[in-house]
């Protein structure tokens, strides 16, 4: 559960917008569980597959992948290890995904991903990860939040979280606004996950009608 002070810390950021405050004490103190994956290459290829992706259509290509896997007798970590492209593109892997999935395998092999990347600073692991083909600076913070769970990472590119954070403040320059948070600014884009999703989806805009173009007149005979 989310430290007492850094909730405190967060409420008080967030007292110069009342609607992000009332938001954030609706979601209350947040559960932070571990990172789902054991080692730094098992989030890599999680973060890379879920590129520009929906929740729904990663969670589709997942359940594929893990079946794929299940016929091979194999795990979703040994496909990409043997890197079979076309069964991975049957996936719904495309293929550049693919390559980047076999340049963090080829990463591990070369000893980039090792533990001693969890005592670096953010930007210093940003810059490793970033040299590997397909992980670019959303991935990065992705890992940073979820993986080694650096409390004060703003994500700058992800939509989701921006434009959350442009809606409950009225403001657009997100860097700034998410600077009162620190040091807990990727806890801030956990609440502003969590908000999003627990939105009513808008309902969608009917195209206005069309007007009628008046009748020409008739002619008597």
């Amino acid at each position: 559960m989310l430290d007492p002070p850094a909730y405190a810390h967060l409420l008080d950021a967030a007292r110069a917008h009342p609607p992000l405050e009332a938001a954030i004490r609706q979601v209350g103190p947040l559960r932070i569980d571990p990172p789902p994956q054991a080692c730094l290459a098992n989030r890599l290829f999680v973060e890379v597959v879920n590129q520009q992706l929906s929740t729904r259509a990663a969670a589709a290509i997942w359940a594929r992948i893990e079946a794929a896997a299940a016929a091979a007798g194999s795990s979703p970590r040994g496909l990409f290890e043997t890197g079979d492209p076309a069964l991975l593109r049957t996936c719904g892997i495309s293929g550049n995904k693919v390559r980047a999935l076999q340049a963090i395998v080829a990463a591990e092999a070369a000893g980039l991903l090792g533990p001693d990347l969890a005592h670096r600073p953010h930007a210093e692991r940003a810059a490793i990860l970033c040299g590997i083909r397909g992980v670019g600076p959303w991935t990065a913070d992705m890992v940073g939040i979820f993986h080694f769970h650096d409390p004060d990472i703003w994500p700058e590119g992800d939509v989701a979280a921006v434009g959350c954070l442009r809606r409950l403040t009225g403001g657009t320059d997100t860097r700034s606004l998410a600077a009162p948070f620190a040091p807990y600014r990727s806890i801030l884009a956990r609440y502003l996950w969590r908000i999003k999703d627990a939105a009513p989806a808008e309902p969608p805009t009917r195209p206005a009608p069309r007007p009628r173009r008046p009748r020409a007149a008739t002619k008597s005979g």
